[in-house]
């Protein structure tokens, strides 16, 4: 195939411009407020685009029509989980963040059990966080790949230090307004190439809804309710959607710090609810949108009798690359990697503030380090997350498909997290033994699921959150009882 030096030279003004516009927020990062939660100034209609654009990332672009192309729209039941998760956030958590000035999600865990269950908490965060970054990072090598013709481990490390570069300089405010920019610019992609595919389909829509209704492409809901084992080893019913996209999407956006800094950065707890609130409507659209592209995709191969790429992650950037024409291919590309780059460039902060704020600063406050030595550290503590990131991503090449691989991993300590932030809301009784003895139990779980049971992992979070509560607030309870027996 022949250099497209247009489509090219539209992804380079992209990677370049974007990058120029990031790092161009150095000069307001003064502290740690400015560069941990960009001087808690933002407006909250950018804060929901941002959150979408964090819960949008490469591994919801190409590996979403992957699930379509390769099953149905049964995905959305999931994504009615979200919507629910939202309000329970703004109910319970939301609140809480708000009172006082906190900088992580795990401040709340101090002061509500102790030290050790906030350093217990920040801890998995960091390890989860990193697994499922290192899983995107992979995500985005995916289309470099198809684009520039290089391999898997040269479009990772490219893919990395491009993104570094502007999370290194401009903090969160960056972050934040680069994600407004590029969340505009990977869904007007997204329409284009929707547009773009159906053009290529001979009958159009009518062809497509024929076709893909045949083999049973928009089917949605999966009602079923016999409590067999067959019941919790579907993946995709929407009991299951529904329960685990609450638990999920209530442990990712209440109890996890890339979303939650977005929280604490409104300029109110009123701003950060509708915030939250408003990205559930954007982010059903963009799921939808996703699914219906891989069922345009479906059609098209069906019709023109070509066998899909593989992994089918391939799919949806392979045709974007060989079949649309000059200029709109590269602009599509660059929206994938506008979302990929935001999305990383968050986590690398979000993971460089749980460093600094709930490990380094109370270990070394006390030593006189000034304000200038912590936001320095923080930067370099954002290189050091951005080299982890980038091996974790070439371990990933093997974790079969990036979306169910990205949530997957978030699955195997988001639901100890969760429940141990509803032990600390919802009672009194709660105390710090109780509280690392339930998300020990609660990983024990996970483990015992993961090894040993064929449950489907939107199950995962369900089982675990419950377990982690459940075993908490009873050692809370003994672990009071012992006390006193003691002090008499």
């Amino acid at each position: 195939m022949a250099p497209r030096y247009l489509d090219l030279a539209l992804i380079a003004v992209y990677l370049i411009g974007i990058t120029a516009f990031g790092a161009r927020f150095r000069q307001s990062q003064k502290s740690l407020k400015d560069y941990f939660l960009g001087g808690r100034n933002v407006a909250w209609w950018a804060i929901c685009l941002s959150i979408v654009a964090a819960e949008t990332s490469t591994l919801t672009i190409i590996g979403t029509p992957a699930l379509a192309f390769a099953g149905n729209l049964g995905f959305l039941q999931l994504v009615c989980g979200y919507l629910v998760a939202r309000v329970v956030i703004s109910v319970l958590f939301i609140p809480q963040y708000f009172r006082g000035e906190m900088y992580t999600a795990y401040e709340l865990m101090r002061r509500r059990f102790g030290e050790g269950t906030r350093f217990f908490t920040a801890s998995l965060f960091l390890v989860v966080r990193a697994l499922a970054e290192g899983v995107r990072v992979f995500a985005i090598s995916i289309v470099v790949s198809i684009v520039l013709g290089t391999g898997e481990v040269a479009s990772i490390v490219v893919v990395t230090l491009l993104t570094l570069f502007y999370t290194f300089e401009g903090g969160m405010t960056a972050v934040i307004w680069t994600d407004v920019a590029q969340m505009f610019l990977y869904v007007a992609g997204a329409l284009l190439s929707f547009w773009m595919i159906l053009q290529r389909i001979p009958g159009g829509w009518a062809e497509v809804a024929r076709v893909a209704g045949a083999a049973g492409k928009f089917r949605i809901f999966d009602f079923r309710l016999e409590l067999t084992p067959d019941f919790f080893s579907r993946t995709y019913s929407f009991w299951a959607g529904l329960a685990c996209g609450t638990f999920l999407a209530t442990g990712t956006h209440g109890t996890d710090q890339l979303i939650v800094q977005r929280l604490l950065s409104a300029r109110s707890e009123r701003d950060s609810k509708i915030a939250l609130l408003a990205s559930g409507a954007v982010v059903f659209f963009q799921f939808t949108l996703f699914l219906l592209i891989g069922v345009l995709l479906y059609a098209f191969h069906l019709k023109s009798g070509q066998a899909p790429p593989q992994p089918l992650d391939r799919i949806y950037p392979s045709f974007v690359w060989n079949y649309l024409p000059a200029g709109a291919a590269g602009i599509v590309i660059a929206a994938i990697l506008a979302a990929a780059m935001s999305n990383i460039s968050a986590a690398l902060n979000s993971l460089a503030s749980a460093t600094i704020m709930d490990f380094y600063k109370p270990l070394f406050e006390a030593a006189g380090r000034t304000e200038s030595h912590y936001l320095r550290l923080s930067r370099w503590a954002t290189l050091a997350w951005g080299m982890v990131l980038l091996g974790i991503a070439l371990l990933a090449r093997r974790w079969g498909s990036v979306l169910e691989a990205g949530l997957a991993v978030i699955s195997v300590t988001i639901g100890a997290m969760l429940g141990v932030f509803l032990l600390g809301v919802l009672t009194r009784r709660g105390n710090q033994s109780g509280a690392i003895t339930g998300m020990i139990a609660g990983l024990a779980t996970m483990a015992y699921l993961r090894l040993a049971t064929a449950a489907a992992w939107t199950w995962y979070v369900v089982i675990v959150t419950t377990v982690t509560f459940v075993v908490g607030f009873l050692a809370s309870v003994a672990f009071s009882r012992w006390a006193v027996v003691d002090r008499a």
